[in-house]
C-alpha cells in the first residue's frame, strides 16, 4: 500500500462503545491509578496522558500498547488489529490501519509463533506528525522507505532520508518528527508486543514488567 492512499482506504479498526480516551480513563480509574502513576510505569509525560484521556490526541500504537500493558490490558482491549497469521504479505492486500481514525496509518508485516519477539510495521506519518516521547525495554530500528524523518533518542537528533536507517535501545528516551511537507513511509520492527500476540494475562496493573518506572 502506498503512502498516497486515501483516509477511506483506511480501515476502522476501533472497538465499539465509548471514545478510547474515556475507555483509558475508566479503566485507570477502575485500577484506582493516577495519571502520574500511569505515565510513570509507561514511559510517559502526565501531560500527554491527560491529552489521551480527554480525546485531544491520539497515541502511537506503541504508546497505547504501553498505556494498555500498565493498565493490566492488552493493547487488543482498546484496538482491533489485523491478525498476523501469515508469515508473508502482499504489498496490496495489506490493510491499512489507524488508532482511533488517526493521521498515522500502519500496515502490520510480522506474523507469530512460539519464541517470535520481532514486531514490524510500515509506518505511514503525514506532513508535520510529532511523536510523543517513550521509553521502555527492548530495541527497535526505523528504516525510511520513502520521504524523510527527524528521530530524537535521549536529545541526539538525526535526520534520515530515504534509505537511511537507525536502530537503538528502547530504554532510550525517544521520538519521531516528519519535519517536511511531504507524507513519510517508514519500516519499523521492535520486540514490543505492540500487536498483542504474547499476553501477560497475570502482569500487575501499574507496575507491568517490560515498563519502566520514570520521574522525568
Amino acid at each position: 500500500m502506498s503512502s498516497g492512499d486515501t483516509a477511506e482506504e483506511i480501515v476502522d479498526t476501533g472497538q465499539a462503545g465509548d471514545p478510547l480516551g474515556q475507555r483509558l480513563r475508566s479503566r485507570r480509574r477502575e485500577l484506582s491509578l493516577t495519571l502520574k502513576e500511569v505515565a510513570d510505569a509507561a514511559g510517559l509525560s502526565v501531560g500527554f496522558i491527560s491529552q489521551v484521556e480527554r480525546g485531544l490526541t491520539v497515541p502511537s500504537l506503541s504508546s497505547l500498547a504501553s498505556i494498555a500493558g500498565v493498565l493490566g490490558s492488552h493493547v487488543t482491549t482498546f484496538l482491533a488489529q489485523p491478525e498476523g497469521k501469515s508469515p508473508h504479505t502482499r504489498h496490496n492486500e495489506r490493510p491499512v490501519y489507524a488508532v482511533d481514525k488517526a493521521a498515522l496509518s500502519y500496515e502490520r508485516l510480522s506474523t507469530t509463533f512460539p519464541g517470535s519477539v520481532l514486531n514490524s510495521v510500515i509506518v505511514h506519518e503525514p506532513p508535520g506528525y510529532r511523536s510523543e516521547p517513550i521509553q521502555h525495554v527492548g530495541e527497535e530500528m526505523f528504516f525510511v522507505l520513502q520521504g524523510a524523518i527527524t528521530i530524537e533518542v535521549e536529545h541526539e537528533t538525526t535526520v534520515l532520508e530515504a534509505g537511511d536507517s537507525i536502530h537503538f535501545a528502547s530504554t532510550r528516551r525517544h521520538s519521531s518528527w516528519n519535519h517536511t511537507a511531504e507524507p513519510v513511509t517508514i519500516l519499523h520492527v521492535c520486540t514490543m508486543d505492540v500487536f498483542g500476540d504474547n499476553p501477560q494475562p497475570n502482569q500487575e496493573p501499574g507496575n507491568r514488567a517490560g515498563h519502566l518506572n520514570t520521574h522525568k
